[in-house]
């Protein structure tokens, strides 16, 4: 999903429909992005300079505003080259994580990215469950499939990716949040340059996962030859 043209309406133009739709998102989220998602429809549409009924003949409820800016913030700033230089097996896998993760990086470190996110799973919205399970699926699992390509492990067919291999490489994506974190909602950014960061995130967690990947492997091939055959 294309991410949307910035729309600066002045009051001498008179905004289309589409012009009109994309300046609320705009403003939506600015709005849940300082306040929440406890804020008040009435106050975005104060900030908007309209009506809580014009507000609502864009978007019939909070929740079709809240998916909206979940569609703009998260989905629409997918990059499908997060994907494709995981599985990359002509880089190395260190160069492969490391790059992947800088480039990720600009978009899941910004102020509307991380704030929203922590307001979303502060009040319980969707949000984050949606996002999540889209990241599992296509960066994590990825992740651990080249992890265990790279240090000459079983197959997932030989032996199913289990909760604690995911767990592991949840690892690094808390880490490079973290930064955002810090910036966005402690005011506490870091010193040193995101990409020196992220490099040494990289080759901690791959001199980790070296060492601690392989008793995984071997604890869930036990559970797996322990469970009955159907």
């Amino acid at each position: 999903m294309a991410t949307l043209k910035k729309i600066k309406p002045t009051l001498s133009k008179r905004l289309s429909g589409a012009e009109r739709e994309q300046h609320i998102t705009q403003e939506a989220i600015r709005f849940f992005s300082e306040v929440g998602f406890s804020g008040d429809t009435r106050e975005l549409a104060k900030r908007l300079g309209v009506t809580q009924s014009l507000l609502y003949k864009y978007f019939p409820n909070k929740e079709a505003l809240v998916n909206r800016v979940f569609e703009v913030v998260y989905l629409g700033q997918w990059n499908p080259f997060w994907e494709e230089v995981i599985q990359d097996r002509r880089v190395p896998l260190q160069n492969r994580l490391t790059q992947h993760y800088i480039e990720y990086s600009k978009a899941a470190l910004t102020r509307d990215w991380v704030r929203i996110f922590m307001f979303s799973g502060l009040r319980g919205e969707d949000i984050n469950r949606k996002y999540l399970d889209i990241l599992k699926k296509k960066i994590l699992e990825p992740i651990a499939i080249e992890l265990r390509h790279d240090f000459c492990l079983p197959t997932v067919d030989e032996i199913p990716i289990s909760s604690a291999e995911i767990e592991l490489v949840w690892g690094i994506n808390a880490r490079v949040f973290y930064f955002g974190q810090r910036e966005w909602i402690f005011d506490v950014p870091a010193q040193d340059p995101i990409e020196d960061l992220i490099q040494t995130t990289i080759a901690h967690f791959l001199a980790g996962a070296r060492a601690v990947l392989p008793s995984l492997l071997a604890k869930s091939k036990v559970k797996t030859q322990k469970k009955p055959k159907s």
